[in-house]
């Protein structure tokens, strides 16, 4: 049985996606700072895709010939959404481009603060507790 016509539309279009959109457009290539800290960018894809056609019967009894009219059509977005930021300094932490930055500061601090509270509940360190304080304070300044 032969292919027909909207299937050779929506392979061409589906191969025109798949070279716009690879891993690399959602993660970008890695850049590496002078001090060791390495910089990953992130993106969100959106991607649609449409096909359509008709098919169109002979007008005339001895024409066996039916015609066939498509199209397919395919929109690709990419939008940047922040940085993966790896620094042997400070961690792994998450810099959107845009948002709340006081939230994702707070999220940021989450992991810290419950292991603090957890060492405190095992009577392991005092003193991160001015840590911690320290530092969240400092980013808060930075804000």
């Amino acid at each position: 049985m032969s292919e027909h016509p909207i299937q050779g539309l929506m392979k061409t279009a589906m191969e025109s996606i798949k070279d716009m959109v690879d891993v690399n457009t959602i993660v970008g290539d890695a850049v590496e700072t002078g001090d060791g800290t390495v910089i990953i960018p992130i993106s969100r894809v959106s991607f649609g895709f449409a096909a359509g056609g008709a098919n169109c019967e002979p007008s005339n009894e001895e024409s066996q010939a039916t015609s066939f009219g498509g199209g397919s059509g395919a929109g690709v977005s990419v939008k940047p959404v922040g940085f993966l930021v790896c620094s042997p300094v400070s961690g792994v932490r998450f810099m959107p481009v845009e948002g709340n930055l006081v939230y994702d500061r707070v999220m940021d601090l989450v992991p810290k603060i419950l292991n603090t509270i957890q060492d405190l509940l095992d009577g392991k360190r005092k003193d991160d507790l001015d840590e911690l304080a320290k530092t969240a304070e400092t980013q808060s300044n930075e804000i």
